[in-house]
């Protein structure tokens, strides 16, 4: 089966993925019935979906800061990859 890439899901979606998967590992390790190998393993996969959970959380803040510029008058402009909104006067 061919796995996701980040492009794939939405910031929203790979962020509760990631942060689900994440949580899951912590309560795994701190089970304690992990080797030493098993821990440095998952302790590297923790540390790649905790930057995956950044990446996230730094598109969702740009996307707030692009709708939220305070030089636009308009209220922003669309995030990049998404449609654009229809305007009231329409």
């Amino acid at each position: 089966m061919a796995r996701k890439t980040t492009s794939d899901a939405s910031p929203v979606a790979d962020f509760e993925a990631s942060l689900d998967a994440l949580e899951q590992l912590v309560e795994k390790m701190e089970h304690g019935d992990m080797s030493l190998e098993e821990s440095l393993a998952a302790y590297e996969r923790g540390v790649g979906l905790y930057r995956r959970c950044q990446g996230a959380l730094e598109q969702a803040e740009l996307r707030v800061r692009l709708l939220t510029d305070p030089e636009d008058p308009a209220g922003g402009e669309p995030f990049p990859g998404t449609a654009p909104a229809a305007s009231p006067d329409a």
